[in-house]
Formats: structure tokens, sequence, C-alpha cells
């Protein structure tokens, strides 16, 4: 749950300017607890219009009554707190070959999750009609109606034009290019419904949930293929078209002789990925379908497949070390079905990043598996609404609405 940026906080108590009740709830997204008198004090209003924002947010729910406050003698002042239960948000994940819903509340708590073998190629109408027919479905299992839900947001394995929704050209969803994925929820869920980048919202739940206090992250999903989640000075980047992260067609030395399936010799993800590492296996004797194959011969202690791991770990800390000197990370999380597991794909990142990147940018860079595992773009995808329906700007416009 997002509160307050550090430039938000110092404005606000310097008594910036808070017209509006929509304004004055930003204060009161950390969930602490204040009475009226304490946001006067701390935003300048007087106690009569903080007052009039107070009721208004509390009859939209947002905020509710959180105890009392000690007297000083008379009455004690009653405190007000925001209530992330007043709302709901459907954030689902789509993979490859998977798909995971969930209800959360408005600080991302999941209440309702449904996990799903589910074939992305099979194209958006079957996936998305399963989705709204899970979700609607997992709602009544949380005790929550349609009226209640407070927007959607959905990750896709593919890129993303972030303003309209829509896949571009995503290279593992035939069908899908151009898809108008908003309109087609929306047809069932008349809320806002946000579309991204599965590694972007991906870094947006690891963050939240794990490393708030780090400005300036990469997530790196390792799987299927291989992207990149840029979150800088407190805001996740997309780029002008949304493509911004998609390590995996860096081109990596080693790789001249290799074809990816983009057209190109040399790309990261035609040698780190999943299949790629499995193929690899494979033509030196040690049967491999993909990625899970991988991972369950490293477990079993196989030293070929170890050393595999190891040598796509270095491959990707090729490419990293290069965004490690021009993006200055405090903070790289390795993701993704082989990226979360990946022990030993993260020491060979490590063997490479911090010999190859200037000493400054390394001084207190810290590289680990992700935290939030499989659950880092459910809660990124409830992260991303959550940034859009409580923005000051949303809340004006729903309280006037109202009214």
């Amino acid at each position: 749950m997002r509160s307050p940026t550090g430039t938000e906080s110092a404005t606000l108590e310097a008594g910036g300017s808070l017209s509006r009740a929509g304004d004055l709830f930003q204060l009161l997204r950390d969930g602490r607890a204040r009475t009226r008198a304490e946001l006067a004090l701390t935003t300048g209003l007087a106690r009569s219009t903080v007052a009039s924002r107070i009721d208004a947010l509390m009859v939209s729910g947002l905020v509710g009554p959180a105890g009392e406050a000690s007297s000083s003698g008379g009455r004690p002042p009653s405190r007000f707190a925001f209530n992330p239960a007043a709302r709901v948000v459907l954030a689902v994940d789509v993979g490859a070959t998977h798909v995971i819903i969930a209800v959360t509340d408005l600080n991302g708590k999941v209440l309702a999750e449904r996990r799903l073998a589910q074939d992305v190629a099979e194209g958006p109408v079957v996936v998305l009609d399963r989705v709204l027919e899970e979700g609607l479905r997992l709602l009544g299992e949380a005790g929550r109606g349609t009226a209640e839900l407070a927007g959607a947001g959905i990750g896709l394995p593919g890129p993303v034009e972030h303003a309209t929704g829509m896949p571009v050209k995503p290279p593992i969803m035939p069908g899908w290019d151009g898809f108008d994925v908003v309109r087609h929820v929306q047809r069932s869920l008349p809320v806002p419904v946000l579309v991204d980048n599965d590694v972007n919202i991906m870094a947006l739940g690891e963050r939240t949930a794990h490393w708030p206090g780090d400005d300036n992250l990469l997530f790196i999903k390792v799987a299927t293929g291989i992207g990149a989640g840029i979150i800088s000075s407190g805001e996740l980047q997309r780029g002008a078209n949304g493509t911004a992260g998609d390590l995996g067609h860096v081109r990596v030395p080693r790789g001249d002789d290799v074809l990816c399936r983009c057209g190109n010799y040399g790309c990261l993800e035609a040698l780190a990925s999943g299949p790629a590492v499995a193929k690899a296996l494979t033509q030196h004797g040690l049967p491999a379908r993909d990625g899970g194959d991988v991972l369950r011969l490293v477990a079993e202690g196989n030293l070929q497949a170890i050393q595999a791991l190891r040598q796509a770990g270095r491959d990707l800390g090729d490419v990293l070390s290069t965004v490690v000197n021009l993006l200055n990370p405090s903070v790289i999380v390795l993701g993704g079905s082989l990226g979360q597991a990946g022990e030993h794909l993260m020491a060979g990142v490590r063997e490479v990043v911090y010999r190859r990147s200037l000493p400054l940018a390394t001084t207190h860079l810290r590289i680990g598996l992700s935290r939030a595992g499989d659950k880092a773009a459910i809660l990124g995808a409830s992260q991303m609404v959550t940034q859009h329906v409580l923005s000051p700007a949303v809340i004006e416009a729903t309280l006037q609405a109202t009214g």
C-alpha cells in the first residue's frame, strides 16, 4: 500500500495546499489513526474544513473510526484511519500456461485466490472469460459484491501499451495483438481496468511488500522469457512505448551462433531462459524439456545442470552489469520460475555483476531472490489498481459523484 512519498510528506507537513478531500486522504493512507485536530495541525487547514473532508470520506467508507485519543479534559476526541476493507480489487496474473486470480483489499491483503492451468495461446476471449467467471466466483467466496469492486488489475506475459491496456505484438500470445482487454473486461465489470506487462507488476508487488524503503529496484523475471521491471526514484519506468526492461533480447557475446525466436543471434533469452538451459542440457546428453526439469535436476544435485544454471546466471550478469552502471539500482531481485528457485543462477549473476560493474555502483548493491515469490504479480496487480483509484483526483471525483 503506497503512503505519501518523502517529498509529499514534507510538503503536507509544512502546511501545503490540501483543498480537497482526496488530498487529505493521502495523509491517512499510511494507516495511522489521527484526530481532526492533529490533521488540522499537520495541514494548516481550519478544523471546520478538516471536519467536512473527514465527513465526506467517512460516508464513502474509505475512512472509519479508530477509537478515541487520550483526553486532556472533557470528551475524548475521535480518531480516524484509512479503512482498507472499504473496497476490494480483482488482481490477475496471466502467465504462459497459468492464471492466478485473487480478490484483495485496498492494502493488497489476499481475501480469496484461485490458481488455474490455462494456456495463453488459446486467445484473449477464452482466457479473459475464464478470468471473469472465476473472479466473480471469488468475490462471492470473499463475501463481497461487484458494487464493492474498486477495479481490476491484469498482468500479461508480453509487451503492453499501458495507456490503452492493449498487448503489442506479444511473441507467445497469438491472437492478443491489439486486443482491447479493458473493453472486454468492462462489459462484465464496469470498473477501472488496468493492464500491464507481468514483470512490471511483479516489480510493483515485490517492492510494495518487501522493499518499501528502496526507490531504485530492478525485478528480473527469468522463466520462459527474461524481462526486467524497473523502479527508479520510486516510480515504475515503462518507457515511451511500454517496452522498457526487455532484457531478453539484449545481445550476449557468448551467443554469436545461437539463434533466438525473434530472428536475431545471441539474445539473452536464447541462452539463459528456462527453455534455453533445458535445450542446452538436452544437446549435451541430459534430457530436459523445460525450466521445471532444469530445477528438478539441480535439486537432485546433478552437476551438469548446476553448471548450466550457473552459466545462465553469468550470461544474465553480463547484461545486468551494464544495467547497473546505467541505472544504479540499490536492489536487484531475481524472480520468475527459474529465478525464484535459482541459488546457482544468483551466484552466477553476482559473480559477473560485482566484477564487471563500476565499484561505486555496487558499493551498496544487494542482489537476492524474490521474497514475494509467485505472489509478486498478484500483489503488484492490486497495487497498480490502488495507486490509481486512491489517487487524489480519483478520490475527489468519486466523492463528488456520490455526494
